[in-house]
């Protein structure tokens, strides 16, 4: 077997590899999903008072955001089974470098390598203060429209 003939059969090997772990992955999440709407219907059906009703839609509010998480998380692993497919994957989708394998290990569906992670990450945070106003900015325009000190004590 030559050179290439066994970095092809290794390059199939990997692929084969990483689409089982991404599946599993993907089975496990959609297990816990089933899990979760399997236990919402059966807290819906019984009469509860107040403190009873406030638990069960705290607990029914976790499992929504728990199913929303988990929902994303399958929707980035179809995206890293479709990378994986055409050939890009662990490929950084902004610096076209290689992720390296044990950010891979880490976190399989992994679209960016750490530093443009962290560079995409920090223009989010940016533009999401940005659109908010500061909390001290709105306390400082509370304050300029509070009647002067002096003036409350005439």
């Amino acid at each position: 077997m030559t050179g290439t003939e066994q970095d092809v059969r290794r390059q199939h090997e990997r692929h084969a590899l990483l689409r089982r772990m991404l599946e599993d992955r993907r089975g496990e999440i959609q297990e816990k999903l089933r899990s979760i709407l399997d236990t919402l219907p059966d807290e819906k059906a019984s009469v509860r008072d107040t403190e009873e009703q406030s638990v069960s839609d705290f607990v029914e509010e976790v499992d929504f955001t728990l199913m929303q998480m988990k929902s994303e998380t399958l929707a980035k692993i179809d995206e890293a089974l479709r990378r994986l497919a055409e050939g890009t994957y662990g490929q950084c989708l902004d610096c076209t470098r290689e992720i390296p394998g044990a950010r891979l290990v880490a976190l399989p569906f992994a679209a960016r390598c750490r530093d443009c992670q962290e560079r995409q990450e920090a223009a989010t945070e940016n533009d999401v203060r940005e659109t908010t106003p500061a909390i001290g900015s709105k306390l400082r325009e509370a304050l300029a429209l509070s009647p002067d000190k002096e003036a409350t004590h005439e």
